[in-house]
């Protein structure tokens, strides 16, 4: 663990320390553009953070690979060559959108051909275990398929997220932890070798996001952009292809001793698929959401909009900040969820808790709904936002009076002015009269009045 622990430490610290110089360069590059009807910031934000996220990736690899117990899977394992592989490919392709935009097509090519590379070097689904029957092997276009497609979904569903200030960059910290959980759970409390990479993907995933989101919390001083977003969820996605059908079923119930608590213990490696899925539960549902509604509108899926989840939160009332915060609680509610049911032995009381903190949610998620009102005993000691509506109703009605009462424009209003206007005298009621219809208040040239 402490390995893993350094090697996050010097992601984190290396991803912080380079932000703020790829900050002036986004700026001198001119890789800040205009504020577009679908953004939610006000002022013009540099991108290219992704560059010091890749930084940091290159850093925490480095640093394992000089451990005596890390350093033992640069030799023994193809996969870390293969997600540099993977990821450097997709960082050129998010700079160069970030810097000059590229087509939604153009961009699905690239993250295609990015997934291929890793597995055409071997990050690819062997098996998929499945309960009461064993590992179900795969043809190899049949696992090409299978990582293509998870690798595209993965990247395209962070991707989907990156619209408020902090949210992809936790939410994918908050994932990755989760996943951490289960993999270092598998390779040290069962011996799984094959889960050591994934734990060390996981650790390095989490240094990077917890170094770039000092800088990208609400207000971000810089985005991650594309070349951020894609790579953080490639990461994502080779940590998940990287354990699925690598792990033996038949070497967990050595060790528990029967089958029925094994099925229990890999609950999400008998459905492989379901870890990775459940840790970034809400921006797939954000991502497939967005391809049915515009597809039902007859655009394209990959369309920019601003019906996103984290939109819809800003238009039912929330805050900036707390919509972050929502979106980081439903995650986390998941994520850990799905972890814990698959660790204890009492998933009844996990499932009961989960439904407690869904609650809170909910009531959370509800509360710009509701506008709670004092009671008039204590309405002069609350602020006015819980007072009730009708003394300031009234006060505005009583200070608009005069103007409405005098909105003829014949100067007899109400109130203290009709008392006014008895005083004078006909004469003056009559200057005042052609004063108000535009005539002119004195008589012909040279004949002035007295």
């Amino acid at each position: 663990m402490r390995e893993y622990l350094l090697v996050m430490f010097v992601s984190a610290a290396v991803t912080y320390l380079l932000v703020s110089p790829v900050r002036k360069f986004a700026i001198a590059a001119g890789a800040m553009p205009a504020v577009r009807a679908r953004d939610v910031h006000r002022e013009p934000t540099p991108r290219l953070g992704g560059i010091a996220m890749f930084g940091g990736l290159l850093a925490g690899l480095l640093a394992a690979s000089q451990l005596s117990g890390l350093g033992r899977m640069f030799v023994q394992s193809a996969d870390i060559k293969a997600l540099l592989s993977g990821a450097g490919i997709m960082f050129v392709l998010g700079v160069l959108d970030d810097k000059w935009g590229v087509d939604a097509l153009v961009k699905l090519g690239g993250q295609m051909i990015a997934a291929g590379v890793m597995v055409w070097q071997g990050i690819t689904v062997i098996a998929i275990p499945v309960p009461g029957y064993g590992s179900v092997p795969v043809t190899p276009t049949q696992g090409m398929l299978i990582s293509v497609a998870l690798v595209v979904v993965m990247v395209n569903a962070v991707n989907f997220i990156d619209g408020l200030d902090g949210l992809a960059a936790g939410m994918v910290c908050i994932a990755a932890m989760a996943f951490f959980l289960y993999s270092y759970r598998l390779w040290l409390g069962y011996g799984i070798n094959d889960a050591a990479p994934a734990a060390l993907f996981t650790a390095v995933l989490i240094g990077m996001c917890l170094g770039f989101l000092p800088h990208n919390l609400h207000p971000a001083r810089i985005f991650m952009g594309d070349s951020g977003s894609m790579m953080l969820g490639l990461m994502l996605a080779v940590a998940a292809i990287s354990i699925t059908g690598r792990v033996d079923p038949d070497l967990i119930v050595e060790q528990v001793g029967s089958k029925t608590t094994a099925v229990h213990a890999l609950v999400p490696i008998y459905i492989p698929l379901i870890l990775p899925l459940t840790v970034i539960a809400l921006p797939l549902a954000d991502l497939l959401l967005a391809v049915v509604r515009r597809t039902w509108a007859g655009k394209s899926p990959f369309a920019a909009d601003k019906q996103h989840l984290h939109h819809r939160l800003l238009e039912v009332g929330h805050s900036h900040s707390r919509a972050v915060l929502i979106m980081y609680f439903w995650a986390a509610l998941i994520a850990f969820g799905t972890v814990a049911v698959s660790v204890t032995n009492t998933g009844r009381a996990v499932v009961l808790s989960m439904a407690g903190l869904c609650l809170v949610g909910l009531a959370v998620l509800l509360m710009p709904r509701f506008k709670p009102r004092a009671p008039k005993a204590v309405q002069s000691f609350v602020p006015p936002r819980y007072r009730d509506g009708e003394p300031n109703g009234a006060a505005t009605a009583a200070a608009a009076t005069p103007v409405a009462a005098d909105a003829d424009g014949d100067g007899a209003g109400a109130g203290d002015e009709a008392p006014a206007m008895a005083e004078l005298s006909a004469e003056d009621k009559a200057l005042l009269g052609r004063m108000g219809t535009g005539a002119t208040a004195v008589g012909p040239r040279g004949d002035q009045r007295p």
